[in-house]
């Protein structure tokens, strides 16, 4: 987010910066006549190398090269001196070092960062182990050998994190366990972070003013209600991963943490492999699955599920073998595959539906502190049922660790004042306190902290509103709230849920209004046209109107605007079709972060929206 660059300048600078080669090209391996056992590897017209190969039996490896149709080109370098002999220089542009166990023993380095192994440690021995210590070893400061989380003080250089951080992929390789074991016994943090709760006060006073939110209606029930039949919907999109795993450990700041991924191309079925398919089967287990869910409204027809798999976009991320089966026997993997589709798209199905019914059926009711937006983690400490964050803090972080700890007792601190080691924002208008700042770097939070661009936001509105509710505002009140995700929030349905961050009451004596708002980075949005977050301030005037008439009241309007934390300077030649000034983007509900003599948001919001 500092560097600000395109997508292509990020590409062109790892071309640079990592493979010596600003323009690019193809793969050449060098055989290093110098250097026993070292392939070296580089780009097409580089003077440097950026890889070493360091195995044994070179000449069998370049057999195999030449018979692979990647068309990497084959040399002999004469000249240079062993690559291996470089890779710890702090000069040294060699960033990717390939071997077996060659390098295992004898062998130290402070920079290896990432290490990745295939088909190694299938069988437990110290060689794996050793082959551990070449990445677990930091320098540190001052050759102290420790993470800068375990040295006194905060100023330490910004992204340092990145540069601490191992991480460790791996495939088919069945030592994770072993290695888990052998950091926990080098003083390497495994244990899970520990997680405080950080209770939250909610404004009695300001639940009492009457303000108002869409929801569903209370005693109203989807089941019961509706019928559904289940039908393809082209605007469904279905992914199942079935390739192959991965597992990943990742060493940071907040301990070791474990991952897994999966490696495989997007695929999706032909029309002849759906001839392999046993469509009864497939029904059979689908109606299990809605038995098992609860789905007691949904009907399935069992011709649906073929023209399902054929309208329907989609992807299986997987091997080709499992769309496309050569044998008899791979007719298994392809039922699954079948069976995990249909799975997934019953429950995106069934959730849109409810989605838009709940919209559909939504009436204007008092918010109070039942409100979903207030009782995130309600009764996680039972003596204390109140909306709860969860902070998890690495076990090695004692200063922030104890920060929080005394926050928990200086109640008054933790909801009226910013300072005290936890990033949060105090505005007196916002419905409860504190509103915590995320900290990728050093915690993690449920429901997650502000980001910038949304700390921003709430920093700017206490400003606006503190000098100037005795003027441009006298005579109305603000409130605002900050609105969780799905399951909680207030949301949005056309073609996918949307939840802005934010509710902002204004409240006169005519009524209120009710602004949506959601400040997000705008570099990579659609065309206007095709945007349904910017443009759902247009449907609102309406919806409003529709909601009113089921509630029976006529003194609330909905609003919403998109807050561009890109800058516009940065934004008006990529947007739509180039040619938006200030003016068209404020006509369209799009405002900057920016205040200025001349263009103030908080102003275009809070004033001109009136």
């Amino acid at each position: 987010d500092d560097v600000k660059l395109s997508p292509q300048q990020i590409y062109a600078d790892i071309l640079t910066r990592l493979f010596h080669a600003p323009a690019g090209g193809g793969l050449h391996l060098c055989d290093i006549r110098s250097g026993a056992g070292e392939l070296g590897l580089k780009a097409a017209g580089a003077e440097d190398y950026f890889g070493l190969i360091y195995i044994g039996d070179t000449a069998a490896f370049k057999k195999l090269v030449e018979k692979d149709p990647a068309g990497i080109i084959l040399e002999e370098d004469v000249i240079a001196h062993s690559l291996f002999e470089r890779v710890n220089r702090p000069d040294s542009g060699l960033h990717i070092l390939i071997g077996a166990k060659k390098f295992m023993e004898g062998w130290n380095s402070w920079r290896v960062a990432s290490m990745g192994l295939l088909n190694i440690g299938r069988q437990e021995g110290s060689q794996i182990i050793q082959l551990f210590g070449r990445g677990v070893r930091l320098r540190g400061k001052a050759l102290t050998l420790k993470r800068s989380a375990s040295l006194p003080g905060d100023d330490h250089p910004k992204h340092l994190r990145l540069l601490e951080t191992l991480n460790l992929f791996a495939v088919r390789a069945n030592y994770m366990a072993q290695f888990r074991d052998y950091l926990e016994r080098e003083g390497v943090e495994v244990e899970p972070a520990i997680e405080l709760p950080l209770f939250v006060w909610a404004n009695d006073q300001f639940l009492q003013r009457g303000l108002v939110v869409p929801r569903p209606p209370e005693g109203r029930d989807f089941a019961a209600e509706t019928m559904l039949l289940l039908r393809p919907d082209p605007d469904i999109h279905v992914q199942v991963d079935m390739s192959v795993r991965v597992q990943t450990l990742e060493s940071t700041r907040l301990g070791l943490h474990t991952a897994e991924a999966r490696a495989g191309l997007g695929q999706t079925i032909p029309p002849e492999s759906l001839a392999w398919v046993d469509w009864s089967q497939a029904y059979l287990d689908l109606l299990t699955y809605k038995a098992r869910k609860g789905l007691t409204n949904l009907i399935i027809r069992p011709e649906t599920l073929r023209h399902i798999l054929d309208q329907v976009p989609g992807s299986i991320i997987a091997d080709a073998a499992v769309v496309r089966p050569r044998s008899f026997a791979g007719r298994a993997l392809l039922q699954e595959a079948v069976t995990r589709v249909l799975r997934r798209y019953v429950d995106m199905f069934y959730r849109v539906q409810r989605e838009q019914w709940d919209a559909q059926t939504t009436v204007y009711r008092t918010l109070d502190a039942n409100d979903p937006n207030l009782g995130f983690n309600r009764g996680l400490v039972r003596e204390k049922p109140t909306p709860t964050y969860v902070v998890k803090v690495s076990r090695s972080d004692q200063q922030l660790l104890e920060a929080v700890q005394n926050l928990l007792q200086k109640t008054e601190q933790l909801y009226k004042e910013e300072n005290g080691g936890l990033p949060r924002i105090h505005f007196d208008r916002h419905l409860y306190q504190p509103l915590l700042m995320e900290q990728i770097e050093r915690a993690q939070m449920i429901p997650p902290g502000l980001k910038p661009s949304e700390a921003q936001f709430v920093r700017d509105l206490r400003a606006y509103w503190d000098a100037e509710k005795d003027k441009s505002l006298a005579g109305r009140e603000v409130f605002l709230l900050r609105n969780l995700s799905r399951g909680q929030g207030v949301g949005f349905f056309e073609e996918r849920g949307f939840y802005p961050d934010f509710m902002l009451w204004i409240v006169d004596k005519t009524g209120q209004r009710i602004v949506f708002i959601e400040p997000h980075g705008m570099v990579y949005a659609k065309a206007y046209i095709h945007d349904e977050k910017a443009r759902l301030h247009e449907r609102l005037p309406e919806l409003a109107k529709e909601i009113g008439a089921r509630s029976g009241r006529n003194d609330v309007r909905l609003d919403a605007f998109i807050i561009s934390a890109t800058p516009y300077a940065d934004l008006y030649e990529r947007y739509d079709d180039g040619t938006w000034d200030r003016a068209k983007f404020a006509d369209k509900h799009i405002l900057f972060l920016e205040r200025a003599p001349g263009y103030d948001y908080m102003e275009k919001l809070l004033r001109d929206g009136q």
